[in-house]
């Protein structure tokens, strides 16, 4: 059976051995036990990505993971790929989504957190470099021909049936800030029903921004901008909504209305709501024009997870690998070059000056 532990009779206080020397890299034990602990954290949350749940089944593979990027992480050293100008993209990005006023804050919030600022920046630019790798080693090798989709489309027509549904943005005027009052038991806490003054400042303030979208303004942009909901930083996206899903009121409005159209200023319960349909999706089965593009994507990754798991096996074959016993990768090949070890006679071989140059034991 593959392990990616050690034995039980192995000391665990050994941090930094070493357990596979890779080229001229090394993996430690210390490096798969974080890897585990990962794990462990990442097995309390259902996984988005669809792969193994079971975290036994996906601790047979944390050693091969970890070869896996040091292979490509290498290879991106190989082909001169750097990721400093996408990890200060990315950094901005985070910081922006995190409401952190500067960098500073961002790293501040990271280590309050118990997180390694020089760490974290470390994996994000290796997670960007690996990603590179792919893209351009084996994504920009992956082909998926119009005749492939034409075929999907026709096997898979009754899985895309759906019904009629709208997306929506929102530009949401609150009424829900406003001055605590003190109850009964001298308590403070917000009003159950809003003051005459609250609601007519926030419909005020909506009635303004409505006429800035009628001059022309974007949605978008005036949704950042003057949106209260928990929506606005995404521009005021609210994804896909069905018949039945929306108030009576709501949806006679929004599903009369084409991709694109807004309403005036709506008084909700939390306050005064513009919507905007960005997509009106018809019932029945699309056509092949509106989902081609989805399609090309799925059998794109369909071919892309063979592709990657053989362009590391290659990867693999062109490498030196040493593993200490007791571990496995569970995506060696059986062709890949064995470390050989000579002895003190013959130091002055061929061999043994390869083995020097990668830095093997």
């Amino acid at each position: 059976m593959a392990q990616t532990s050690p034995s039980a009779g192995q000391d665990d206080t050994v941090v930094e051995e070493i357990i596979v020397r890779l080229n001229n890299n090394i993996i430690t034990r210390a490096d798969l036990r974080r890897s585990q602990e990962q794990l462990q954290a990442e097995s309390r949350q259902p996984d988005p990505s669809g792969g193994p749940s079971d975290p036994k089944e996906r601790e047979q593979d944390l050693l091969r993971d970890l070869i896996d990027q040091q292979l490509l992480l290498q290879k991106g050293e190989e082909l001169a790929i750097s990721a400093d100008t996408d990890l200060v993209k990315r950094l901005d990005e985070l910081r922006k989504q995190m409401h952190a006023e500067s960098m500073e804050d961002l790293e501040k919030a990271a280590q309050a957190q118990g997180v390694s600022w020089e760490e974290f920046k470390q994996n994000m630019k290796n997670s960007i470099i690996t990603q590179h790798v792919i893209s351009q080693e084996v994504g920009g090798h992956i082909n998926v021909s119009q005749q492939e989709i034409q075929q999907f489309y026709d096997q898979h027509k009754s899985e895309m049936e759906r019904p009629e549904q709208v997306r929506m943005s929102e530009i949401l005027i609150s009424t829900q800030k406003q001055p605590a009052v003190k109850t009964e038991k001298g308590q403070e806490a917000l009003p159950e029903i809003p003051s005459p003054e609250v609601v007519a400042a926030a419909e005020a303030k909506a009635d303004k921004v409505y006429e800035l979208l009628k001059k022309g303004g974007k949605f978008e942009d005036l949704a950042k901008q003057y949106s209260e909901g928990p929506t606005a930083a995404l521009g005021g996206d609210l994804e896909y909504f069905k018949r039945g899903t929306l108030s009576k009121d709501l949806e006679e409005r929004v599903f009369a209305m084409n991709a694109g159209g807004y309403t005036e200023p709506v008084r909700t319960n939390q306050g005064w709501v513009i919507l905007k349909v960005t997509e009106h999706q018809t019932a029945g089965i699309p056509p092949l024009k509106e989902v081609e593009g989805r399609v090309q994507e799925q059998i794109y990754m369909t071919k892309m997870q063979p592709a990657l798991r053989d362009y590391l096996t290659k990867l693999r074959e062109d490498a030196y690998i040493d593993i200490k016993a007791g571990y496995t990768d569970t995506g060696a090949s059986p062709n890949e070059t064995k470390p050989i070890y000579t002895t003190a006679a013959t130091e002055g071989s061929s061999k043994a000056k390869k083995k020097k140059k990668f830095g093997l034991f």
